[in-house]
């Protein structure tokens, strides 16, 4: 089924507004995101990423986490990451605060399919986690649905800016199953074919979580690519 501009406008316009919860009131916090891919082959990718969070603007920081995988290309719309990585989540009230809330380990796999409606760009991507931590082994599912739009001057490489939302699920096996939802807009800008940058504003509405805290965040994130010659 093919959906006019129009149509997917009004489900872009929709998907914009944010949940709302008046149970959580935050401080705006700072969420940093630097990325390293290497594209190995035209099937095989790898990629490293290190994140550093804080509850206030770069104030306060209580998370980090670093974490790297391998991705395998099946088609140009749809690839699988194997991954793993170590997150740690400090108290609250002043820097790095211990002890620490939580430290953790976590082993995926990631599922992404990719599609085209007219100019809009859409990712879904499925994670399921295992977690091994400090409060003991869990299990948790995700789901995210992306959307993106290009927009600016249309030069060699294409459109340089994109703006875009995506929202995302996560749920356990275990009761009361669903655990948070996470909410982002942001904008792109491509500064060339290997660099990237991203700025964003990110809300998190949480369910009886206490290992990672914060609901407001303004996303600042940096890109850089890498290509073996094949």
């Amino acid at each position: 089924m093919k959906l006019s501009h129009f149509t997917v406008s009004i489900l872009l316009f929709l998907a914009l507004i944010p949940p709302h919860s008046q149970a959580q009131e935050n401080a705006l916090g700072s969420w940093n995101i630097l990325t390293a891919k290497y594209d190995h082959s035209k099937k095989i990718a790898f990629f490293g990423e290190a994140q550093l969070r804080s509850l206030k603007y770069y104030d306060n920081f209580h998370y980090h986490e670093v974490k790297g995988g391998i991705t395998f290309k099946i088609d140009p719309k749809f690839n699988i990451s194997l991954s793993g990585g170590k997150y740690d989540t400090y108290g609250q009230g002043d820097n790095f605060v211990r002890p620490k809330n939580n430290a953790e380990y976590r082993i995926w796999p990631m599922f992404v399919f990719l599609q085209e409606i007219g100019k809009f760009k859409v990712e879904h991507r499925y994670r399921a986690e295992g977690r091994f931590s400090t409060n003991g082994y869990r299990n948790r599912f995700r789901a995210r649905l992306g959307v993106s739009h290009p927009f600016g001057k249309v030069t060699k490489d294409g459109q340089k800016f994109s703006v875009g939302f995506n929202n995302e699920l996560f749920f356990t096996n275990r009761e009361p199953y669903f655990e948070r939802n996470r909410f982002q807009l942001f904008v792109d800008y491509e500064l060339n074919p290997s660099s990237k940058f991203l700025l964003g504003y990110l809300y998190q509405l949480d369910y009886k979580i206490t290992d990672e805290t914060g609901t407001n965040f303004i996303v600042i994130g940096f890109t850089k690519s890498f290509k073996r010659d094949y």
